[in-house]
């Protein structure tokens, strides 16, 4: 059964969604924007069956206790120290990392920088950091679905217009979910400065695509990945996914689904066959992941 979970790390305390045996491997699973743990809430009972230990954190600035003033503490090397402390938390060295949106670009930061710590990744939606934004930089049709990033940068008026009219932007947006996630989503998003922080997520980290276009921000990818993308997407174009293969230099399996980004909510038997398989090949004891390339 799943429990909501306060886990305290450090100065910040993390809503958690938490369900399963706490001697299994840990699965650590990241909601994307703008989302929050709940909608994982049917993967981790079904990972829970399968003897995984799993924590869904609502995200730096969706927790109300993890809620820090200022763009600059929602940089990416921020969000990724607390997915290692969340794990460390719960004395878990090594663990499964699952992650949508933003929880993939969140993602694909750690399995880079720490392999060592990751059994298996699955990423969904957002690819491999580098060949997405030289995409957001060089392809048309990316640069057209990636426009709400530029306005996001501008001060006050992404927050207002997000909250107007009862959140009506983000519910049209929201057709895929279901009542309760929405009502879970427009709770968070009430809370005193829980917009504004989910903004600060691409204000923080807007110079990295402009980096990726004169330097690689991100390299190989050795850890063993699973990679979901819907060919409908209509936040991430095919560009970014294509070039994003050739950083993969561990085991790796990518699948394409007839989906658009809300792939959770509308493949989801595909999605937790796709997954369940891909924990089990990397169990801990079978694991030895290299050094990154």
């Amino acid at each position: 059964m799943t429990e909501i979970k306060k886990i305290q790390t450090g100065q910040l305390e993390f809503t958690c969604r938490v369900c399963g045996n706490e001697e299994g491997e840990l699965v650590l699973l990241l909601h994307g924007f703008p989302e929050s743990s709940i909608m994982y809430r049917q993967l981790i009972e079904d990972l829970s069956k399968q003897n995984y230990y799993c924590i869904a954190p609502n995200l730096r600035g969706y927790s109300a206790g993890a809620r820090p003033k200022g763009k600059q503490n929602y940089r990416i090397e921020e969000l990724v120290k607390d997915v290692l402390d969340i794990a460390h938390n719960v004395e878990k060295e090594k663990f499964h990392l699952i992650g949508h949106d933003w929880g993939s670009a969140i993602g694909w930061q750690l399995v880079h920088d720490y392999p060592n710590k990751i059994l298996s990744w699955t990423g969904m939606s957002v690819p491999h950091l580098q060949s997405f934004f030289e995409a957001l930089l060089k392809d048309k049709d990316q640069k057209e679905k990636s426009r709400y990033i530029s306005l996001f940068q501008l001060p006050i008026l992404p927050e207002w217009n997000i909250k107007a009219k009862n959140f009506k932007v983000l519910r049209k947006l929201w057709d895929a979910q279901d009542v309760v996630e929405v009502e879970d989503y427009m709770a968070i998003g009430k809370e005193k400065g829980a917009v504004r922080s989910m903004l600060n997520y691409y204000r923080a980290n807007h110079k990295l695509a402009k980096r990726a276009g004169k330097e690689q921000i991100l390299g190989n990818i050795v850890v063993p990945t699973l990679f979901i993308w819907g060919k409908s997407d209509v936040a991430i174009g095919p560009a970014s996914v294509d070039k994003g293969h050739k950083y993969m230099k561990g085991d790796y399996r990518y699948l394409e689904l007839d989906a658009g980004h809300w792939l959770i909510q509308t493949k989801y038997c595909e999605i937790r066959d796709a997954v369940i398989e891909h924990l089990a090949k990397y169990k801990y004891e079978f694991i030895e992941v290299q050094d990154p390339i």
